[in-house]
């Protein structure tokens, strides 16, 4: 068995959904998982702000004007009369959900409920699509198996055990469908795995029931060597290691999750990403395997945010740094680098919900400098099969760019560095031009 993800833009439309359709029904059993059709979740996202800012009557009329779109998509998706009442039927239902939270007070409950219809219609209606065309489908409710714990981790144990049972009491089909993205949490409550958890919920999926394959279906070939948005030319990267993928997938390169990654990792579960416009390419392979020398691919990461400490209390101390990390702790602030002197310590993060506080408390240690809009550029490869020579390459590659940090030998397959967010096309074009278009 196979798990295969489609996103939003592969279910964005009745024409993209017959796409799908072909694609899948090969014989070949399967789990399908499905993303809200695209635009969705950020209609669905803005309605919930409305209702938190108490504005009934935009939201109303803004769940109106998404209801007249699904019926729409609901008349032109189907060909059989009976079918389009029960796809009418569907979309009744998730909008009856989300109208009723337009009066009363509002809560996370409420908006994750609403938020969660997207997947919910798109599933339902893609099932009984299957039905019509005479295919053996059947609907796998990931509500009744996905699940996260009280830190807003995948409960791997809880999926693995309820995705079995549910199977079972689904009962024998060729093609289960089932959503991305959504979930419960430790409450029982509907939550969700964050924007771009579709593919997350796909690598669950498969490690949870030790499927053969995990297969991410997008509207691009797979891994390119860089942002094909800024730098011309770039080419599709045929095979990454597991660590080489998830490199690029935490510094940027936005089509894969970037958990998605370990739960395939840990299970040694092989990860294609697939075009559905172009299904016969072979797109990018994923495995534990890493294969040539030398630098692969660069990706970038926007709206980061450098910290210095500076602190005499540093030198020939010890239990600094811990002081230091204990801050971000208690802000639950994750850090992407780090950088340390005798006397200072740089560090970088995405997240600036605290940043205020964080700043305050960091105060006594010292004297902080805070830069904003930065972009951090990860350069990934073989580094252990060519570490003579890999950081000169890239220094001689960055000539005349203002680093502002610079990681390496945290990983063995990746080098980062820390630049203006300003300067972040020259990079990414520098880097194309002397690394990875002449032969490195």
């Amino acid at each position: 068995m196979k798990v295969l993800k489609f996103g939003g833009t592969s279910v964005g439309s009745p024409e993209n959904m017959r796409a799908v359709m072909k694609i899948i029904t090969d014989g070949e059993q399967k789990i399908v998982v499905l993303s809200a059709m695209s635009g969705t979740t950020n209609a669905l996202v803005d309605i919930a702000g409305l209702l938190w800012k108490k504005n009934r009557e935009t939201a109303s009329v803004s769940i109106g004007q998404l209801e007249a779109t699904y019926k729409k998509v609901v008349k032109e998706l189907f060909e059989n009369e009976e079918n389009v009442k029960k796809g009418l039927k569907v979309i009744r239902s998730s909008f009856n959900t989300i109208k009723s939270f337009t009066s009363g007070r509002f809560s996370h409950v409420g908006e994750n409920t609403i938020v969660a219809q997207g997947e919910l219609m798109s599933t339902q209606l893609f099932t009984l699509l299957m039905l019509e065309n005479g295919h053996d489908a059947k609907l796998l409710p990931a509500l009744d198996f996905m699940r996260i714990d009280e830190e807003k981790a995948a409960d791997s144990h809880y999926i693995r055990e309820n995705a079995e049972r549910v199977l079972k009491e689904v009962g024998a089909a060729q093609y289960y469908v089932t959503q991305g993205f959504i979930c419960r949490n430790a409450k029982d409550e509907i939550d969700n795995l964050q924007r771009g958890g579709s593919d997350y919920t796909a690598s669950l999926i498969g490690a949870a029931l030790d499927v053969d394959e995990i297969q991410i279906w997008t509207d691009i070939d797979g891994f390119h060597n860089n942002d094909p948005r800024f730098v011309e030319n770039t080419q599709k990267i045929e095979q990454l290691s597991f660590y080489e993928a998830a490199e690029l997938a935490y510094f940027g390169a936005k089509i894969l999750h970037p958990q998605t990654v370990f739960p395939a990792r840990v299970h040694d579960i092989p990860v294609r990403l697939k075009n559905t416009l172009n299904p016969s390419d072979s797109g990018t392979l994923i495995t534990s395997e890493s294969t040539g020398t030398g630098i692969k691919a660069v990706a970038a990461k926007d709206g980061i945010t450098a910290i210095k400490i500076r602190s005499d209390r540093m030198l020939m101390a010890y239990g600094f740094l811990k002081s230091v990390f204990r801050v971000f702790e208690k802000y639950k602030t994750p850090i992407d680098m780090i950088s340390t002197s005798e006397v200072a310590v740089s560090l970088t993060i995405d997240n600036t919900d605290h940043l205020k506080r964080i700043k305050h408390d960091l105060d006594e240690f010292g004297t902080v400098e805070v830069d904003e809009n930065m972009t951090i550029i990860c350069i990934v490869g073989n580094i252990i099969a060519e570490e003579r020579g890999f950081a000169s390459k890239v220094f001689h590659a960055l000539d005349g760019i203002p680093i502002r940090m610079i990681s390496y030998g945290g990983s063995r397959y990746n080098i980062s560095v820390l630049v203006p967010h300003s300067h972040k096309e020259i990079t990414l074009r520098a880097l194309s031009e002397n690394l990875l278009n002449n032969g490195n």
